[in-house]
Formats: C-alpha cells, sequence, structure tokens
C-alpha cells in the first residue's frame, strides 16, 4: 500500500510540475530567442538523423532553410515515435510528454497534411488534434518496392511476392498490406525486421528478394547501396487505400503567426527550386504537394 500512495503521489507531482511548466512560445518570444525548436524522428534517414555528431537529413536541413528566412537557428528536439502520430503531437506540440514536462517543440516536421486526419474524432465525437494546426505541405510520398534482380527478373505486380521472400518493418503498412492483399496468400513469404534499414540489409544479404517502404526510405537506401542490381519496381499496390500522401509541418493552434510565417517562407523556397534541391542532394525524387502542382502548373 505505501509503493502504491508513493507512486501515485508522484504521479500527481509530475502531473502538477507538467501543468505549471509546459508553455508555447509565442512568436514574439521565438523571433527574440533567435532559435526555432523543431521536433524531427530520431534516426530516420533520410529525413531526420545523425552523421558524424551532427543533425543531417532533407527535413533538418528545411528546417534550417526556414529558419534562416526569418533571422533563426534551428535547435532540433529529437523525436522518438509513440504508439500513435496523435501522441507524438500531444508529446510535442500542445501538452509535452511526463518525463519531460517542460519540453515543447516550437514546430514538428514530417506531419500528415490531411484533412481527416486533421478532423478526426474520438469515440466521444472530440476533435483529437484540436489543439494542433497542421500546415506547409512540403513533399509528396508514397510506397514504393525495390529487388534485386538477380534472385526477381522484374517486379511488375507485388503478386510475384506469392514466391519471393519479401522484407518489411514489423507493424508497418507495408506489412499489413502484404500480409492480407491477394487473401493472405503473401503472408506466408513475409520476413519482418524491426526496421525499413534492416528490411533493405536482408536483401543485400540474399535473405529476401525485395522489400517495401517509403518512396523516400528506399531512394536513399538505393543510392546508399551503390549496387546496380538492386532496382526500384515499377508496380502498382492493388486494394491499398492511400498510396500517396502529403506531409507538411504542425504548430499549437495558439501559434498560427509562426504558421503563417513558415508557411510564407516555404512557398518561396518551392517555387525557387531551394525544396528539390534538398531533396536531389540525398538522391531522392521530389514530388510537388498538388498546392504547387497548381500554382506552378505542373502535373
Amino acid at each position: 500500500m505505501r509503493q502504491l500512495l508513493a507512486g501515485l503521489c508522484l504521479w500527481l507531482a509530475c502531473a502538477l510540475v507538467q501543468a505549471e511548466v509546459v508553455k508555447v512560445r509565442a512568436f514574439d518570444d521565438i523571433i527574440d530567442s533567435g532559435v526555432l525548436k523543431v521536433a524531427m524522428y530520431e534516426n530516420f534517414p533520410p529525413y531526420s538523423f545523425m552523421a558524424d555528431g551532427k543533425p543531417r537529413g532533407v527535413d533538418f536541413e528545411l528546417a534550417q532553410k526556414l529558419a534562416s528566412e526569418l533571422g533563426l537557428k534551428v535547435e532540433v528536439l529529437w523525436v522518438r515515435p509513440d504508439e500513435t502520430l496523435d501522441d507524438d503531437l500531444r508529446n510535442f506540440i500542445w501538452k509535452g510528454h511526463y518525463l519531460r514536462p517542460n519540453v515543447l517543440a516550437d514546430v514538428m516536421m514530417r506531419v500528415p497534411y490531411d484533412r481527416e486526419f486533421s478532423y478526426k474524432q474520438n469515440e466521444l465525437g472530440e476533435l483529437i488534434n484540436e489543439l494542433v494546426v497542421m500546415f506547409g505541405p512540403y513533399q509528396r510520398e508514397r510506397w514504393q518496392s525495390a529487388y534485386d534482380d538477380r534472385r526477381l527478373e522484374e517486379l511488375s505486380s507485388v503478386a510475384v511476392f506469392r514466391y519471393h521472400p519479401v522484407g518489411v518493418e514489423v507493424e508497418s503498412v507495408p506489412s499489413f498490406y502484404l500480409s492480407s492483399v491477394f487473401n493472405g496468400s503473401i503472408a506466408k513469404m513475409l520476413h519482418h525486421y524491426p526496421t525499413a534499414q534492416a528490411a533493405f540489409a536482408a536483401m543485400q544479404a540474399g535473405e529476401v528478394d525485395a522489400t517495401m517502404a517509403m518512396r523516400g526510405e528506399i531512394d536513399w537506401m538505393l543510392g546508399q547501396a551503390n549496387d546496380s542490381h538492386l532496382k526500384a519496381a515499377q508496380n502498382a499496390y492493388p486494394n491499398m487505400g492511400k498510396q500517396v500522401w502529403e506531409l507538411g509541418m504542425a504548430v499549437h493552434e495558439s501559434n498560427r503567426q509562426l504558421a503563417y510565417a513558415l508557411e510564407g517562407e516555404l512557398e518561396g523556397l518551392i517555387k525557387a527550386g531551394t525544396v528539390e534541391t534538398i531533396y536531389e542532394g540525398y538522391g531522392l525524387q521530389y514530388e510537388l504537394p498538388e498546392l504547387y502542382q497548381v500554382q506552378l502548373g505542373e502535373n
């Protein structure tokens, strides 16, 4: 009983500290500080990761460009993914994590720019992310397969995975998709790995003949491997649902002024080709968000 009471007291103390300490920085305070606190997913190449003791990745470099346009420097707050994106937004944008009650980011990168997600409700009909503003689409992402042509002549359809082993990240969209498509006939050929990088390494080692992940990850890993036998596939994903989505940023709903400022700078960087150049620097294909496809007259 003493341990239970002690634990309860500790939990209450943490909750009180969190309620007192967590505070969203106003736009003027951010400008005065000279620092923009940006939340990014850690160990997530090619988007955000550490190399030679320094932050790298397309999200980091884009954040640097945006901050520089506002006369600011970037302070990275590394995010370890929680169970859901809703949890990540809560922990870094509007509430804070109970283990880090005084840490909030000014802006978070790589957040879906999706109306359905923005207005998602809980079982009581309440908006789950009502304290978050999602804005500034800067990239379109999609799913991509890669294969080794020494073991798989071509990959024109995922149906070939019924006869060839394929590696995927555990509990990922590719895992759920490939285990259920074609009445589950691919499931027996699925090999699961802790990360997309591990699945790709398994393909390099000959454990599997192919892999599937986000296109940016596949582009990056193919470039790093520099092996002419490892190729990106040209195939569709029948009955998958959402195969293409847009990514942007998120701020606390009270900080729309920061969102407007970042969005204005982002538009200039996209139209100038700066964002595309950042992606090309990491060997990635860059696809404009729909908003800018219309503005720039691209299909």
